[in-house]
């Protein structure tokens, strides 16, 4: 795909390591950007990422690998930002390229804490990037299963029918399907509220609850979701549809889940503390509650699960009190 415009992937981690993959089955070249120079130097030497999916090989020929995010965002004209929102900020900061006529693509499952905008909104309002040039990548899609090429769905949200194609076409093959809509806004905070939902249900199994409760849970929290982006971003939108209730289920039953692993922890009597200590990888679901939290204040609209874990995060509540007392709000 020589013709197709070019592309570069911001972060390190696995989600942007699945990405650079996808893109790699059809692209010749790809600029990708991480902070970690050895990473970079064991990707050239040793052909894979050292830290995250280390059993998929790389093409290096296909690689343009820099620590300057000034160089890889110069390179395209689609840039995708797979790096923890929390972390975004700070990355921008060393950012002197101008984003004006490239196309911004959020892999970033989380709310900005500086603003407390999601990804696509947070570009707009402060980088001045049209929604017409701002496209959303969500699931239902872990990267492990990426990297085993086993069957996974990405759903693009983007307005602009001409990138939104370009981009269905670059990450598309014979294990990744891709879907489109135009709900920018509803799936990228449906991709936010699902890492809560994820901790809420690994709270749960740490707590001893079984797959009868887990399920009416998730049953509640896809209800809880539709509400709360119903009060954010009013229009006709499916919640059954895998870019949301999809997307939901996988994180929060997932043994992949990072969210469902943090928030087992949690409920096995780790403090928030001792449980990111021992996670190698971000859980994004933490940074989401609080931001979730906050903006609902808002909103006002019926949000038991998320008070809840909130309430064991936040306020450092008892989960076993906490959770007792979610269970006579669900039904």
């Amino acid at each position: 795909m020589s013709d197709y415009p070019k592309f570069a992937v911001i972060g390190g981690g696995s989600w942007a390591t699945a990405i650079v993959k996808m893109l790699s089955e059809n692209l010749n070249e790809i600029a990708w950007y991480m902070r970690n120079e050895t990473a970079i130097e064991e990707i050239k030497v040793n052909y894979h990422n050292p830290n995250y999916l280390s059993s998929v090989e790389f093409d290096v020929d296909q690689l343009l690998l820099t620590n300057d995010i000034n160089k890889a965002v110069s390179y395209a004209d689609y840039v995708i930002f797979a790096i923890p929102s929390a972390f975004l900020t700070p990355e921008m900061e060393s950012l002197y390229v101008s984003l004006e006529g490239k196309v911004i693509i959020s892999a970033i499952k989380g709310i900005i804490p500086e603003t407390s905008m999601i990804v696509g909104e947070h570009f707009n309002k402060t980088y001045d990037i049209p929604y017409d040039n701002i496209a959303v990548i969500t699931g239902p899609c872990h990267a492990e299963e990426v990297a085993l090429e086993r069957l996974s769905y990405l759903t693009i949200a983007c307005r602009n029918e001409v990138h939104a194609k370009v981009i269905e076409d670059c990450l598309s093959s014979h294990y990744i399907k891709v879907k489109v809509t135009d709900d920018i806004v509803g799936t990228e905070y449906a991709a936010v509220l699902k890492n809560i939902y994820a901790i809420a249900c690994g709270m749960a199994h740490g707590l001893g609850y079984g797959d009868n409760f887990q399920a009416l849970l998730m049953s509640n929290a896809i209800r809880e979701m539709k509400k709360f982006i119903k009060k954010v971003h009013r229009m006709k939108r499916n919640i059954n549809n895998s870019a949301y209730l999809g997307d939901l289920l996988v994180t929060g039953y997932s043994l992949f889940s990072r969210n469902r692993m943090f928030g087992n922890m949690i409920g096995k009597g780790y403090t928030v503390k001792s449980a990111q200590m021992e996670m190698n990888m971000i859980a994004e679901g933490y940074y989401a509650t609080k931001s979730a939290y906050e903006l609902n204040k808002n909103f006002g609209a019926k949000t038991p699960i998320i008070n809840a874990v909130y309430d064991i995060l936040y306020n450092g509540k008892d989960p076993k009190k906490t959770f007792r007392k979610l269970t006579e709000k669900l039904d």
